[in-house]
């Protein structure tokens, strides 16, 4: 029984919005996503809060989510939707 079809893993990563460190214990990453960080996340952002005259600029946190995505792929030799060209 010869391999016929070599799907390829991919790996989709984002990154969450960037918000107020200790807001961000509760973010969650998008649907289908996992959370690769812990706790409050990463603290390598910055966030604004805009006032009448002026915008200031915060450190905030994030969180960093990757997706594992399946790409259906044939084995080298082989071709077509079902993989069975030799």
């Amino acid at each position: 029984q010869v391999k016929k079809q070599c799907d390829q893993k991919l790996l989709i990563r984002m990154k969450t919005k960037c918000v107020p460190c200790s807001l961000n214990l509760d973010t969650q990453c998008p649907a289908g996503y996992t959370k690769i960080t812990n706790g409050t996340g990463t603290p390598d952002c910055r966030y604004y809060l805009e006032t009448k005259t002026h915008t200031l600029s915060f450190s905030g946190c994030r969180h960093r989510c990757v997706k594992e995505f399946k790409q259906p792929e044939c084995c080298q030799g082989h071709w077509g939707p079902d993989c069975m060209g030799e």
